[in-house]
Protein backbone atom coordinates (compact mmCIF):
# COMPACT_ATOMS: atom_id res chain seq x y z
CA UNK A 1 0.00 0.00 0.00
CA UNK A 2 3.06 2.71 1.02
CA UNK A 3 2.82 6.18 0.78
CA UNK A 4 -0.04 7.96 -1.19
CA UNK A 5 0.96 9.66 -4.17
CA UNK A 6 0.40 13.60 -4.28
CA UNK A 7 -1.67 13.07 -7.05
CA UNK A 8 -3.92 10.77 -5.09
CA UNK A 9 -3.91 13.38 -2.11
CA UNK A 10 -4.61 16.18 -4.55
CA UNK A 11 -7.43 13.92 -5.69
CA UNK A 12 -9.38 13.09 -2.69
CA UNK A 13 -8.74 17.06 -1.71
CA UNK A 14 -10.22 17.98 -4.15
CA UNK A 15 -13.48 15.08 -4.26
CA UNK A 16 -13.71 16.44 -0.42
CA UNK A 17 -14.08 19.89 -1.15
CA UNK A 18 -16.27 19.02 -4.06
CA UNK A 19 -18.84 17.15 -1.74
CA UNK A 20 -18.31 20.36 0.57
CA UNK A 21 -19.57 22.31 -2.10
CA UNK A 22 -22.29 20.15 -3.82
CA UNK A 23 -24.06 19.53 -0.25
CA UNK A 24 -24.28 23.27 0.38
CA UNK A 25 -25.79 23.86 -3.26
CA UNK A 26 -28.32 20.86 -2.85
CA UNK A 27 -28.67 22.72 1.45
CA UNK A 28 -29.45 26.44 -0.37
CA UNK A 29 -31.24 24.93 -3.50
CA UNK A 30 -33.87 23.23 -1.44
CA UNK A 31 -33.77 26.50 0.82
CA UNK A 32 -34.59 28.66 -2.08
CA UNK A 33 -37.09 26.48 -3.85
CA UNK A 34 -38.73 26.63 -1.11
CA UNK A 35 -38.19 30.26 -0.60
CA UNK A 36 -39.59 30.35 -3.63
CA UNK A 37 -43.24 28.62 -3.29
CA UNK A 38 -44.11 31.75 -0.88
CA UNK A 39 -44.22 34.10 -3.65
CA UNK A 40 -45.34 31.34 -6.40
CA UNK A 41 -48.12 30.58 -3.68
CA UNK A 42 -49.12 33.91 -3.69
CA UNK A 43 -49.09 34.42 -7.44
CA UNK A 44 -51.61 31.39 -7.67
CA UNK A 45 -53.87 32.92 -5.19
CA UNK A 46 -54.00 35.99 -7.05
CA UNK A 47 -54.53 34.74 -10.44
CA UNK A 48 -57.62 33.03 -8.75
CA UNK A 49 -58.34 36.41 -7.73
CA UNK A 50 -58.61 37.13 -11.62
CA UNK A 51 -60.24 34.13 -12.58
CA UNK A 52 -63.10 35.58 -10.04
CA UNK A 53 -62.58 38.97 -11.35
CA UNK A 54 -63.63 37.90 -15.26
CA UNK A 55 -66.19 35.53 -13.77
CA UNK A 56 -67.80 38.50 -12.53
CA UNK A 57 -67.88 40.39 -15.89
CA UNK A 58 -69.00 37.26 -17.11
CA UNK A 59 -71.70 36.50 -14.60
CA UNK A 60 -71.95 39.50 -12.71
CA UNK A 61 -75.71 38.01 -10.94
CA UNK A 62 -73.88 35.20 -9.34
CA UNK A 63 -72.21 37.65 -7.49
CA UNK A 64 -72.92 40.35 -4.62
CA UNK A 65 -73.42 43.79 -5.51
CA UNK A 66 -70.75 45.62 -4.85
CA UNK A 67 -68.43 42.61 -5.30
CA UNK A 68 -66.81 44.01 -8.22
CA UNK A 69 -64.85 46.26 -6.14
CA UNK A 70 -63.03 44.09 -4.11
CA UNK A 71 -62.46 41.51 -6.74
CA UNK A 72 -60.54 44.26 -8.55
CA UNK A 73 -58.58 45.00 -6.23
CA UNK A 74 -57.67 41.52 -4.24
CA UNK A 75 -55.61 40.84 -7.33
CA UNK A 76 -53.78 43.30 -7.41
CA UNK A 77 -53.01 44.09 -3.94
CA UNK A 78 -51.94 40.51 -3.53
CA UNK A 79 -49.59 40.59 -6.95
CA UNK A 80 -47.74 43.75 -5.20
CA UNK A 81 -47.11 42.11 -1.89
CA UNK A 82 -46.19 38.51 -3.83
CA UNK A 83 -43.61 40.51 -6.17
CA UNK A 84 -42.53 42.46 -3.44
CA UNK A 85 -41.82 38.78 -1.09
CA UNK A 86 -40.30 37.70 -4.60
CA UNK A 87 -37.87 40.33 -4.61
CA UNK A 88 -37.12 39.86 -0.82
CA UNK A 89 -36.37 35.84 -1.61
CA UNK A 90 -34.16 37.39 -4.57
CA UNK A 91 -32.14 39.36 -2.54
CA UNK A 92 -31.74 42.06 -5.29
CA UNK A 93 -29.33 45.14 -5.27
CA UNK A 94 -31.26 47.82 -3.29
CA UNK A 95 -31.47 49.92 -6.75
CA UNK A 96 -33.52 46.92 -7.60
CA UNK A 97 -35.67 46.73 -4.45
CA UNK A 98 -36.01 50.36 -4.61
CA UNK A 99 -37.73 49.83 -7.96
CA UNK A 100 -39.86 46.90 -6.49
CA UNK A 101 -41.22 48.74 -4.32
CA UNK A 102 -42.08 51.80 -6.47
CA UNK A 103 -43.52 48.82 -9.06
CA UNK A 104 -45.87 47.37 -5.95
CA UNK A 105 -46.41 51.40 -4.48
CA UNK A 106 -48.07 51.66 -8.04
CA UNK A 107 -50.53 48.32 -7.93
CA UNK A 108 -51.32 49.50 -4.20
CA UNK A 109 -52.61 52.70 -5.54
CA UNK A 110 -54.50 51.04 -8.27
CA UNK A 111 -55.84 48.56 -5.95
CA UNK A 112 -57.03 51.75 -3.65
CA UNK A 113 -58.88 53.16 -6.57
CA UNK A 114 -60.83 49.78 -7.50
CA UNK A 115 -61.55 49.70 -4.07
CA UNK A 116 -62.57 52.82 -2.80
CA UNK A 117 -63.76 54.69 -6.11
CA UNK A 118 -66.42 56.75 -4.74
CA UNK A 119 -63.59 58.12 -2.36
CA UNK A 120 -62.37 62.14 -3.02
CA UNK A 121 -59.45 60.68 -3.33
CA UNK A 122 -60.04 58.11 -5.58
CA UNK A 123 -58.98 60.26 -8.54
CA UNK A 124 -55.46 60.75 -6.91
CA UNK A 125 -54.69 57.10 -6.08
CA UNK A 126 -55.67 56.62 -10.14
CA UNK A 127 -52.82 59.81 -11.12
CA UNK A 128 -50.32 58.44 -8.55
CA UNK A 129 -50.50 55.00 -9.86
CA UNK A 130 -50.34 55.99 -13.34
CA UNK A 131 -46.92 57.92 -12.52
CA UNK A 132 -45.52 55.21 -10.70
CA UNK A 133 -46.34 53.26 -13.61
CA UNK A 134 -45.17 55.51 -16.18
CA UNK A 135 -41.87 56.23 -13.87
CA UNK A 136 -41.33 52.35 -13.44
CA UNK A 137 -41.38 51.73 -17.41
CA UNK A 138 -39.15 54.60 -18.18
CA UNK A 139 -36.66 53.77 -15.80
CA UNK A 140 -36.78 50.53 -17.40
CA UNK A 141 -36.01 52.00 -20.51
CA UNK A 142 -33.85 54.05 -18.85
CA UNK A 143 -31.85 51.00 -17.63
CA UNK A 144 -32.31 51.92 -14.42
CA UNK A 145 -30.81 49.96 -12.37
CA UNK A 146 -27.82 48.26 -14.11
CA UNK A 147 -28.79 44.60 -14.16
CA UNK A 148 -27.74 41.35 -15.31
CA UNK A 149 -30.13 39.13 -16.81
CA UNK A 150 -32.87 37.42 -14.25
CA UNK A 151 -32.44 34.02 -15.26
CA UNK A 152 -36.03 33.58 -13.27
CA UNK A 153 -38.21 35.44 -16.05
CA UNK A 154 -35.82 33.86 -18.66
CA UNK A 155 -34.18 37.02 -19.71
CA UNK A 156 -30.90 36.79 -21.69
CA UNK A 157 -28.84 39.61 -23.16
CA UNK A 158 -26.25 39.34 -26.00
CA UNK A 159 -22.31 38.99 -24.71
CA UNK A 160 -21.46 41.48 -27.74
CA UNK A 161 -23.88 44.04 -29.30
CA UNK A 162 -25.58 42.91 -32.67
CA UNK A 163 -23.48 44.09 -35.59
CA UNK A 164 -26.54 46.96 -37.23
CA UNK A 165 -23.89 47.14 -40.55
CA UNK A 166 -25.35 44.03 -41.81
Amino acid sequence: MGTPSRFDLQSRVFTYSFGEVRDKETMDGRLDRAQRLVPLFLGVITMAGVAALLAWDAWPGLFPAQAHDSLAALPLTLIAVAYLVYQRVRRPARAEMLKAMLLAAAFLLWAANQFWPNLHQATLFNDLAIALFVLDVFLVMAGWPSTQPDESFAESYPSTPPDRDS
